[in-house]
């Protein structure tokens, strides 16, 4: 067997491609965040579709709490070290980027604060507080770290009411240990249906990403862990290797693929999937807050009926 240290890089195939585009939507939001002194995971963890989402869609992801994670997982870019103090100006920092850039879906992320009692839920529920005071017809979704599993930590962000929850799996079980650093399968799991039982008409979320060496039965088995636990919406992507220093690239899912686990994750009861190549966690997040809100109105029909 090949070592991992001499094992080759895959060469990436063709639907791979991305297409770029700096229209002054684009421009204007790299400026503003420059300005305003914030992060967005867009452009921390070199998402492929930021483009598509700032130019086109008028979507962006935030990642509050600072640029620099307690966590070190081998599949991600954002920086790990020793976080700087809390920045309590951010949440209108936030808010005030949202109201300029007139955006209709945003997405609250965060580095993972093992550092703090509270995994940082308190800045996390205030920043959706301040975007909802600002822009009440922007819809919010916010992708918090496990925040160490801790109940009352879940509670407060879920008592701010965001327009979905969504917490990432990841990978499959099987892998969870070597992709995610200090954080555990199940408690990923618990965290979702807890999320589900304080908040029953906030739709959950998760995403998978794939080509890190599981298989299709654990892919299979992960879609039935997350719709054991409630889990509406999910996402399934292609991991990409940022840095050498990162996992390698096991596999390259042809789109067909994908396509297949779409169908398979519908069959599954997920209200929504989105499931391609270049799909990550936030892609086209507002159109499943749509998709979700539509289905939650025809659950209430169904039962006035």
């Amino acid at each position: 067997m090949v070592s991992e240290k001499k094992q080759e890089y895959l060469r990436k195939p063709e639907w791979l491609k991305i297409k770029l585009n700096t229209n002054e939507n684009y421009t204007g939001l790299k400026k503003m965040m420059k300005e305003k002194q914030l992060h967005t995971v867009c452009e921390e963890a070199k998402c492929p579709n930021i483009h598509e989402c700032w130019a086109v869609r008028r979507t962006a992801t935030f990642m509050i709490l600072g640029d620099t994670c307690t966590r070190a997982c081998r599949f991600c870019a954002v920086k790990t070290g020793l976080p700087t103090e809390l920045d309590w100006q951010e949440p209108e920092r936030v808010a005030d980027s949202v109201f300029a850039m007139n955006l209709k879906h945003v997405v609250i992320t965060a580095v993972a604060r093992d550092d703090l009692k509270d995994g940082g839920a308190a800045v996390f529920a205030e920043t959706v507080r301040a975007i909802r005071r600002k822009n009440p017809f922007t819809s919010i979704e916010v992708l918090p770290s496990d925040m160490g599993g801790v109940e009352e930590n879940l509670r407060m962000l879920m008592d701010a009411k965001p327009d979905i929850l969504n917490h990432n799996i990841e990978t499959v079980e099987r892998l969870t240990p070597r992709v995610r650093a200090r954080a555990k399968y199940h408690r990923s799991l618990e965290f979702l249906r807890r999320a589900k039982e304080m908040q029953p008409t906030i739709p959950t979320k998760s995403s998978i990403m794939i080509g890190l060496g599981e298989t299709k039965e654990e892919i299979v088995a992960t879609m039935d862990d997350l719709r054991e636990n409630n889990v509406d919406i999910m996402t399934i992507g292609q991991y990409l290797q940022p840095t050498s220093k990162h996992l390698k690239v096991q596999k390259y899912y042809h789109p067909d693929e994908f396509k297949e686990l779409k169908e398979i994750a519908l069959s599954k009861g997920f209200s929504h999937c989105e499931a391609g190549p270049l799909v990550r966690s936030s892609y086209h997040a507002d159109e499943q807050v749509n998709e979700a809100k539509k289905n939650q109105q025809m659950a209430e029909h169904a039962k006035e009926a």
